[in-house]
């Protein structure tokens, strides 16, 4: 297999800004011109275990697919895999992430409904997008350095 085609993954658990707010644990699934991110709450108690997080997390809560623009400035195709009534926040930021990094975006967002519909349910959106632009530049980073 040439090396252009290996699949890594990796789990990295993010301290929110806000103490009040829970930690976030994201997986990065890094494929050849595509990433496939899942991001979710951890759990408060074992902070150290994002592993854990991601096996007992949902992909199908709200997970969304977006390609790169294909003109400069154009607008990305996207497309809901899954959502519900109560979350819908994964298709606009998986638009948003892929035009950003020109990369093919599975992006499934794992927030409850709870956190969401509380007055901080945006800044923890805010601050898992945040946290996911970082993580793509560090990888892109040492991709480019390889």
């Amino acid at each position: 297999m040439a090396s252009g085609c290996t699949i890594s993954v990796q789990v990295k658990q993010m301290d929110t800004r806000d103490l009040s707010m829970p930690p976030l644990v994201l997986q990065v699934t890094q494929m050849v011109d595509t990433y496939m991110l899942w991001i979710g709450i951890g759990d408060g108690a074992n902070v150290t275990d994002g592993e854990t997080t991601v096996l007992h997390g949902n992909l199908c809560k709200d997970w969304a697919c977006a390609m790169p623009p294909k003109a400069p400035g154009g607008q990305s195709a996207a497309t809901s895999l899954f959502r519900s009534s109560s979350s819908d926040v994964a298709l606009s930021m998986a638009q948003r992430l892929a035009k950003r990094f020109q990369k093919q975006i599975f992006l499934a967002i794992d927030i409850p409904v709870g956190f969401l519909s509380m007055g901080q349910g945006e800044l923890l959106v805010m601050e898992a997008e945040k946290n996911i632009v970082a993580t793509l530049k560090d990888i892109q980073k040492v991709a480019t350095q390889h």
